[in-house]
């Protein structure tokens, strides 16, 4: 749809213009529009839904152009690592938890 003004992408939200659409045509159509014209959740779970997997909130500013490509063109979706590697290292923080060591395994 291309830019927006931002009167006209509030207007367009709400009309809540979505609730016609199907999965795969919300997430194609916020994915391509810069001024976000829904709640984010709902395209969130569209986009979650049309790529059939979960889709981290990270890679949507940090690999914009991925998603796009797997969307579109069915390029492979990143493996866990390269979604963690798109964080910065020195802004990563990755906890595991063993679970007999919190309380978790089995008795």
């Amino acid at each position: 749809m291309g830019e927006l003004t931002q009167e006209q992408a509030i207007e367009l939200a709400e009309s809540k213009f979505w609730e016609k659409m199907t999965q795969q045509d919300i997430a194609e159509f916020q994915l391509f529009t810069p001024q976000l014209c829904m709640p984010f959740d709902v395209f969130h779970q569209a986009l979650e839904t049309a790529l059939g997997r979960p889709v981290w909130t990270h890679e949507l500013g940090l690999n914009a152009q991925g998603i796009k490509d797997e969307l579109m063109l069915g390029k492979r979706p990143p493996t866990l690592t390269e979604i963690m590697d798109l964080i910065p290292e020195d802004k990563r923080m990755i906890v595991v938890l063993d679970e007999e060591a919190s309380g978790g395994g089995a008795q």
